[in-house]
């Protein structure tokens, strides 16, 4: 049965338009990729942020403009954002088969969120993905820096690291994976503050440390989780951009914090 997952935040957080959206995104795209140091490697995770593409469009483009050598190879992607409107226990699927946007419909992988029935921490709740932003956000960057994928989108909830880590390792899969974290970090700081405790965030990933506080970063249990399976396979991430909304299209009295960051399986790439 075909059912659907409709966008709630086109026309707000992003362009409703399909036309308008594409323009805009594959611009934000092409001045990233022209703007980021040549590389090879293609990411195995993103960290990308999700506010309105006005303000976090171009680090969030920072991190899709990674992806370009390996656009027909990655064929399934996972997403882990968190909650922000419906609180949940776990992990929450959507049990929707398709998550729409302006720019088309993009199919779940139900063979990959099979795999993830026995595990008590992954529920099934529409509730938490209906209004949610957190994943929709990321989705017109990969239908356009990608070719034909499938999804598996996670609302995160209340969950350790530990929990996202296992519901990563059950996902991991080859080169044909790529797994997103979306996230933004500190929320309504002044400017000069936030610059402090988004640095002290960044260094904190750049090691490897699945510390993070909600604090310092609202995606900060799927960003542990990840940090806990990244370590377990030997990537290392590498900062792509960093700024706040302050920088973009705000005042200064009270910014959000965007990081983009990427994690390869060598330590080549962009520090």
């Amino acid at each position: 049965m075909h059912t659907l997952r409709r966008p709630a935040v086109a026309g707000s957080f992003y362009p409703g338009q399909a036309p308008v959206l594409a323009r805009d995104v594959r611009a934000l795209l092409e001045s990233a990729q022209a703007d980021a140091a040549p590389s090879t490697c293609v990411p195995k995770a993103l960290i990308a942020p999700h506010a309105g593409y006005i303000y976090s469009g171009s680090t969030a483009a920072q991190a899709y403009a990674q992806l370009a050598p390996a656009r027909a190879a990655i064929r399934r992607v996972v997403i882990l954002g968190p909650v922000h409107r419906v609180p949940v226990r776990g992990l929450a699927l959507s049990g929707a088969t398709h998550f729409a946007t302006p720019l088309g419909e993009i199919p779940v992988d139900l063979t990959a969120t099979a795999l993830l029935r026995d595990l008590p921490q992954v529920v099934i709740s529409p509730q938490a993905h209906a209004l949610e932003h957190s994943l929709e956000v990321q989705l017109p960057f990969l239908q356009l820096a990608l070719n034909d994928f499938q999804l598996v989108p996670l609302a995160v909830g209340d969950a350790s690291p530990q929990e996202v880590a296992q519901v990563l390792e059950r996902l991991w899969g080859g080169p044909e994976t790529l797994i997103v974290i979306s996230s933004d970090l500190s929320h309504y700081r002044p400017y000069a503050h936030a610059q402090q405790i988004d640095q002290v965030t960044v260094n904190t990933i750049l090691h490897g440390q699945p510390t993070l506080s909600h604090e310092q970063a609202c995606g900060a249990t799927p960003i542990n989780g990840l940090l806990l399976a990244a370590t377990r396979h030997g990537l290392h991430p590498h900062l792509l951009g960093l700024c706040n909304s302050g920088d973009t299209a705000g005042d200064h009295a009270r910014v959000v914090g965007y990081a983009a960051i990427a994690f390869t399986e060598d330590g080549h790439g962009t520090h």
